[in-house]
């Protein structure tokens, strides 16, 4: 029988969610939804030290923005709890499990100083570590049980042969083989009680019943860590997604300091959630065919996790910036409207039918913040050169533009129905009747009550939202300015 597929997304509460954190949860996600799977949410709040107030709630906010729901986790067990490392810490689960490896002779008690660990200190290629000799392995038992009965401060350490090599297993990467040597008698539980990271992640991944472990592959160097625990303690191994770095333009690690590192920076500059979700699906992996539009739905059908790329994604703001705006098109027009009024309210504080105005730019940003620049001449007529109302095209400028403002001022003045059907069956019999072209009379009547040759909307559209008072007002002013 095929064992269920778990996947966990599992990290510390120490602020805003980067995008590697991000994609990690996402395809943790998607490889569980992928096989009808379980997908958990864990928090491992063991480095008490880097905890940041108020970061659990970032957490469950961007996963549950993004979609991607979590079947088990603090807020709904799933019998293998409970899901925050701390809460597990006082349930002395770590201290249980370091003490059946201790009975096992894969760990051990250590009690050395920090004076002693101070002069095992070694350079190697220019580096300080510390390579641990293993001292405190060969105690006699009395010993040790006087100084646990004294209190005396102690570590528990994994003890790792000095011969021999270890063989992990990655999805992608294939075997990895590190000669023992290397691995240090890494710490299992520190002196406060709390587990390191890589004991605890092991611990609770294996409780949990975790098929898929998925992490970037700045991990892979600790990976045979993993499965030197895994073998001490006879526990069959998940499988291990390594993902590929991500990194910026200019092949530099994505950092803190690019600006969108995080999600929540990137809602911040007017990404939507899908378009966010589905750039990051495409960070390292790709679909058999060439779409790259995908909904949360389609991706957990689509996704399949061997197609994962080794080679780093990069991080192209440009793509993005398209993307969003392709799913700007595709919003709801209510949904869109709530997101772009705070854009349209920076520069339009007059009685103006805002909603008109937002819709002119619905298909025509990428982001939400570019929506209040091109429509900041509804507010306030910007000064402009009258050499705009020349256009080779259109057949215009500064003296036919004058004469047909001139000639349909009064027409605009008697016109009462100033809605868009109005104003085009007015202009258009006006058209009709002078017998010139469309654009040599449109063309002057847009920079008239614009003032700028690119508008979002025409003559009509502007003319309609500005109302006739402004309209007349602005193509006085054209008038004047042309005279």
């Amino acid at each position: 029988m095929m064992q269920r597929i778990r996947t966990r997304y599992a990290p510390s509460p120490t602020g805003r969610m980067h995008v590697g954190n991000l994609r990690t949860a996402l395809y943790a996600y998607l490889i569980a939804k992928h096989e009808g799977g379980d997908y958990l949410l864990r928090i491992e709040d063991t480095d008490q030290e880097r905890q940041v107030e108020g970061a659990v709630e970032i957490i469950n906010r961007t996963l549950e923005k993004t979609g991607l729901i979590w079947d088990e986790g603090p807020d709904k067990d799933g019998g293998v709890g409970p899901y925050v490392q701390s809460e597990r810490v006082t349930a002395g689960i770590y201290m249980e499990y370091a003490k059946k490896l201790i009975e096992k002779g894969e760990a051990y008690y250590c009690f050395c100083d920090k004076e002693r660990l101070e002069s095992l200190k070694t350079v190697i290629d220019g580096k300080e570590i510390t390579v641990y000799d293993k001292h405190c392995l060969h105690l006699p038992k009395e010993e040790i049980e006087a100084n646990l009965a004294a209190g005396k401060p102690f570590v528990v350490r994994q003890n790792t042969p000095n011969e021999g090599t270890t063989t992990f297993t990655d999805v992608l990467y294939g075997d990895i083989t590190v000669p023992n040597a290397e691995l240090d008698d890494m710490i299992l539980l520190k002196s406060d009680g709390f587990p390191t990271y890589n004991f605890a992640n092991v611990v609770d991944d294996h409780l949990m019943g975790i098929s898929h472990v998925v992490r970037g592959n700045e991990y892979l160097s600790s990976a045979p860590k993993y499965t030197r625990l895994y073998q001490a303690f006879g526990w069959e191994e998940p499988q291990y997604v390594h993902c590929p770095l991500i990194t910026d333009e200019n092949k530099k690690k994505l950092s803190k300091r690019s600006g969108h590192s995080s999600y929540e920076d990137l809602v911040e500059q007017g990404f939507v959630d899908e378009a966010i979700v589905n750039y990051v699906a495409l960070l390292g992996w790709s679909p058999e065919d060439n779409n790259e539009i995908f909904s949360l739905q389609e991706l957990v059908e689509k996704f399949d996790y061997h197609r994962i790329n080794k080679s780093p994604a990069v991080f192209d703001m440009n793509k993005l910036r398209w993307m969003n705006g392709e799913y700007i098109k595709m919003m709801d027009p209510e949904k869109y409207y709530v997101r772009a009024l705070p854009e349209v309210k920076k520069v339009i504080t007059k009685p103006l039918d805002l909603k008109k105005i937002a819709d002119l730019m619905k298909t025509r940003i990428e982001v939400f913040p570019d929506i209040a620049e091109p429509i900041a001449f509804f507010e306030e007529l910007p000064a402009y050169d009258v050499s705009l109302y020349t256009h080779k095209k259109m057949k215009t400028d500064p003296e036919i533009s004058l004469a047909i403002l001139k000639d349909m001022l009064p027409m605009l003045e008697a016109q009462e129905d100033y809605s868009l059907e109005g104003l085009r069956a007015s202009i258009s019999a006006y058209i009709e009747q002078s017998g010139r072209k469309t654009g040599q009379v449109l063309w002057p009547l847009r920079i008239a009550v614009s003032g700028q040759a690119m508008t979002p909307g025409g003559a009509y559209e502007i003319m309609e939202i500005l109302g006739k008072e402004e309209s007349l007002a602005r193509i006085r002013k054209g008038i004047e300015k042309l005279s």
